[in-house]
């Protein structure tokens, strides 16, 4: 079943347009988001947040239009974009008392799980982190209040890889409790190791947004990885 619906988004600047984008989200799954630098992923993601303004489209979660439920989506949904940027001299604990005053479904059991994965002290401040640190900071709140939905800008940046392989693990774990969660990335071995679905983006268009067997299948040539298949469509647009 679809949970989430992106209907012919789009969106005008002067050197960029996010054109007609439409996708769907199923339910339980793993999808990824690929495209190079520039091709839209993360004003499509800002799109579905409501953090950018569309001219046209449609975006709806749980079958309730974006547009006039926001504050009841956010709720259920958990979001990441991009590295913490926000109270950067408070603690982490200072900052997690005042974000889990915006969810009913906080769960401090959960939170205690994850700032023990994440191996995260609450009496650090953003500033003092590193970037990866960062990343798991903000994963760290988006995880905490029972998400139904994840959506993650780049969440894999700046790990590791122990770490990056910690969290696609996660990602799994979340999968088998029938967590969605749509991440873009462009370490496509990360989607080989646990993506159910591949949405392809480039120039603000989507090219492709099927199971990743189908995308390998169609697109693919004999023996190619996703990292190789990617990397051909993307010099053969600009040839």
């Amino acid at each position: 079943m679809d949970i989430v619906e992106v209907k012919d988004i789009c969106k005008t600047y002067p050197v960029f347009r996010l054109n007609d984008v439409s996708f769907s989200l199923e339910e339980g799954k793993i999808t990824g988001f690929i495209g190079r630098n520039g091709a839209g992923k993360t004003t499509t993601i800002k799109s579905m947040l409501n953090l950018v303004h569309t001219d046209s489209g449609e975006i709806t979660y749980f079958g309730l239009p974006l547009s006039e439920h926001e504050k009841e989506i956010k709720q259920r949904i958990g979001y990441s974009t991009g590295t913490v940027s926000w109270y950067p001299r408070k603690t982490i604990r200072e900052i997690v008392h005042v974000t889990k005053s915006f969810y009913p479904t906080w769960n401090e059991e959960a939170y205690r799980k994850y700032l023990s994965m994440f191996g995260l002290d609450e009496t650090r401040k953003p500033i003092e982190l590193s970037e990866g640190m960062k990343v798991k900071f903000n994963l760290l709140l988006a995880l905490s209040h029972r998400a139904e939905i994840l959506i993650l800008d780049e969440p894999t940046s700046g790990l590791d890889p122990f770490s990056r392989d910690e969290l696609l693990e996660l990602f799994e774990t979340l999968r088998e409790r029938g967590v969605t969660i749509l991440f873009s990335t462009h370490i496509t071995s990360d989607l080989e190791k646990c993506a159910d679905n591949i949405i392809y983006i480039s120039s603000g268009e989507i090219k492709a947004a099927c199971t990743k067997a189908a995308f390998m299948q169609t697109f693919g040539r004999a023996d190619e990885t996703l990292e190789e298949i990617f990397l051909r469509l993307e010099r053969e647009a600009r040839s």
